[in-house]
């Protein structure tokens, strides 16, 4: 329960567009508790991450929907399960950051019209990262995905380590509507 009421904080905060990587890996292990009592050991879990990208400021929930998309996507429908893997590495000005899992993988002609927006559905939540990051940092931080089926899938994407649009201060203030100040 606590768990849950965690990454529930996370998931619903409104204090900033961004957060930092290590912040959202976090939230990433407080989802993994809660689908590992649902899989028990089914669902092995990797970390490969670079001390030094950890400050990296990124969009609020870049990763989280990967990983639950590997999960539910990938490792449930495998009678095995599997491992996700995080990675993170610096490469210069920019974070490589990947999640990748070795369960049922997807057809690749279904992804990429996920991704175009031309068949709604599952995998929505790649769409909805894949948006967001062209729109913070343009096309070069497109998702890239690596899959097929029975091949597992690979999600990559790379993150300007400083971009003029991210900041981590909190967002201003909205006003409410029908209240009177």
């Amino acid at each position: 329960m606590l768990e849950f009421a965690d990454f529930t904080r996370y998931s619903f905060r409104r204090d900033s567009e961004f957060t930092t990587l290590a912040e959202e890996l976090r939230a990433i292990e407080g989802y993994l508790q809660l689908e590992r009592a649902r899989f028990g050991d089914r669902l092995r879990v990797r970390l490969d991450v670079a001390a030094e990208v950890l400050p990296l400021p990124l969009p609020f929930l870049t990763l989280q929907p990967l990983v639950e998309n590997a999960v539910r996507h990938g490792l449930e429908r495998s009678v095995d399960g599997g491992t996700v893997t995080v990675t993170a590495r610096d490469e210069g000005d920019t974070a490589l950051l990947m999640v990748n899992d070795d369960g049922v993988g997807a057809d690749p002609e279904r992804l990429r019209e996920v991704l175009s927006g031309a068949s709604p559905g599952e995998h929505v939540g790649l769409r909805n990262v894949d948006l967001r990051l062209r729109r913070v940092y343009g096309d070069a931080s497109a998702l890239v995905v690596d899959t097929g089926p029975g091949a597992g899938m690979q999600v990559a994407l790379r993150i300007p380590k400083f971009h003029p649009a991210v900041s981590l201060a909190p967002a201003p203030s909205r006003p409410s509507e029908g209240r009177i100040p």
